[in-house]
């Protein structure tokens, strides 16, 4: 699994480099960055990533609506999805399964809760 290709989605820069070095440190070398939610859409159509990792509070679109516009992007209907958020109050389960997220998990410092919602779908 580590030469797939990973997506991450997030306008903190802190926070793309935290989860980019927890995935290079787990072996995953083949990682893309987007700050938006329409880069990031971009991103997926022209990259088909394995799998994404979308924050939910974004700067120009939320994250459930980044999810179900990628889920609509013709061959990324396989991508898997683990939306992440700073807050477990933002995370709304039923909202996210039905906007076609695999996982969904609390951003922590350690990458502990995407390290388990990575397991969990792999």
């Amino acid at each position: 699994m580590p030469n797939k290709k990973i997506l991450i989605i997030d306008d903190d820069d802190q926070d793309r480099k935290i989860i980019t070095r927890f995935l290079k440190k787990a072996g995953y070398e083949n990682i893309v960055l987007a700050a938006t939610g329409g880069e990031g859409i971009k991103m997926v159509e022209a990259e088909k990533p394995f799998l994404i990792i979308l924050d939910t509070v974004l700067p120009d679109i939320i994250g459930f609506e980044v999810c179900e516009k990628i889920r609509e992007i013709e061959g990324a209907g396989t991508s898997k999805i683990i939306m992440q958020t700073g807050s477990i109050n933002a995370v709304d389960a039923l909202r996210a399964k039905e906007a076609g997220v695999d996982e969904y998990c609390v951003k922590t410092i350690d990458c502990s809760q995407l390290d388990e919602a990575m397991k969990r779908i792999m």
